[in-house]
């Protein structure tokens, strides 16, 4: 071997090694940004929407599926016969449903109302359809007088297969953080168990070795929605730990058959049912569940960027390290509505200038109702509006979500 070809080996091999050092360095990079917590991934990227504005689905398929028959789902196909795009499970739909107005029924002429509703998504991605799992929401017992679930009620009597939906693209920052290999704990609370299906079909599909936690409260197996499809996954899957938790089991319902505990969901439970360690916790239910179980969990010590959450509606939540902005206690000040032609005076009485709009009889568009879905996005045109929490939809520059929203001063809106 030459004294060339020597040195050329010599070459080859540094280059090589310095090569392998920089795929290395890049790899860590990679996994450096892809354990990132999946609630500051959400909060600094904006999910690409898988299609603008809204989409026509047909209803191809109805299944109860609990006993009591009010948790039914959906399966959708899109008209225009397009594979549809996969979403990160978690997400959500977002419904445009034209609702007959009182007393319309006598009268085909008659208008219909429009109302914005979302519904998580209820299984894992799919080319040929998607599917969401919607309750009936009646009127509540201690008030009759209360209307029940305006659109909840409309799916389940009215949306048949065949129907025509107009649907918006997959969407929220609510979803399973797909790169990590921590335990997984999904909590769902009566209907919170949607979001959470999807979470774990897609684990048991995608990371069947990663440990999940499923903790799924409700009253009793009147209620048990997915009750035979939950066993026979926890029964074939054996990282999968099924804990059903009934708080009024009825006479019929057997413990160690039909569920594991009694009572509520909470702390206590949590620390005897999972093992030590780190575990990534996913949160959704009613209100009162949230309000209490999610800052508990942060009280346990639970770092906050492993509980990611979803509440139905303005559910307020607080977390002792979230930042929260401290709102000014603006009173009396001029909020105009252009497009209706109302100028009102804000006295902060109302939790969401939604609420104030909704009060006065301004109809505005809107979803979630908790600053996720964007249907109430509204164009400022002169003052600014505060939030407590930032939202998690990303908010155009120079508009505001009504929803969450508050003025800081004289407003003019364009809606």
């Amino acid at each position: 071997m030459t004294a060339a070809q020597l040195l050329g080996l010599i070459t080859a091999a540094l280059v090589l090694q310095l090569t392998i050092g920089i795929g290395v360095a890049l790899r860590r990079q990679r996994l450096v940004a892809m354990t990132v917590p999946a609630q500051t991934v959400a909060k600094a990227t904006r999910p690409h929407l898988a299609w603008e504005g809204w989409r026509e689905f047909r209803v191809v398929q109805r299944s109860l599926e609990d006993a009591a028959r009010t948790q039914c789902s959906f399966y959708l196909q899109p008209i225009d016969g397009q594979p549809l795009p996969a979403f990160r499970p978690g997400q959500f739909l977002t419904f445009s449903l034209p609702l007959p107005l009182a007393g319309s029924e006598l009268n085909v002429a008659a208008e219909a109302r429009t109302i914005t509703r979302c519904y998580s998504l209820s299984d894992v991605s799919d080319p040929a359809h998607y599917r969401v799992t919607i309750k009936r929401v009646p009127a509540p017992r201690e008030h009759p007088e209360v209307l029940p679930g305006l659109s909840s009620n409309h799916f389940h009597d009215h949306v048949r297969v065949g129907d025509v939906l107009r649907v918006k693209a997959p969407s929220g920052h609510f979803f399973i953080d797909p790169d990590s290999a921590v335990p997984a704990v999904l909590i769902g609370g009566g209907i919170g168990i949607t979001p959470m299906m999807s979470m774990l079909r897609w684990c048991i599909l995608n990371q069947p070795q990663r440990p999940v936690h499923l903790f799924y409260g409700l009253r009793n197996s009147d209620e048990h929605a997915f009750k035979a499809k939950l066993e026979e996954m926890a029964a074939t899957h054996p990282a999968l730990k099924l804990h059903v938790v009934y708080s009024r089991p009825a006479t019929a319902d057997v413990l160690g058959r039909d569920y594991q505990h009694a009572g509520h969901v909470d702390v206590e439970l949590l620390r005897k049912a999972l093992p030590h360690g780190r575990h990534q916790f996913y949160v959704c239910g009613p209100p009162a569940m949230m309000q209490t179980l999610v800052p508990a969990l942060a009280e346990w010590g639970v770092p906050v960027a492993d509980i990611q959450y979803e509440a139905f509606g303005p559910a307020s939540v607080r977390l002792p390290d979230a930042e929260a902005a401290a709102l000014p206690d603006v009173r009396d000040v001029e909020v105009k509505f252009k497009r209706s032609g109302r100028t009102l005076s804000w006295n902060g009485r109302d939790a969401s200038l939604l609420d104030f709009a909704e009060r006065h009889g301004i109809v505005v568009e809107s979803g979630c109702r908790s600053g996720g879905c964007g249907s109430c996005e509204t164009r400022v045109l002169d003052g600014t509006v505060a939030y407590e929490h930032a939202p998690d939809h990303d908010v155009a520059r120079g508009h505001c979500l009504l929803c969450v929203g508050r003025p800081t001063a004289s407003l003019v809106l364009e809606a």
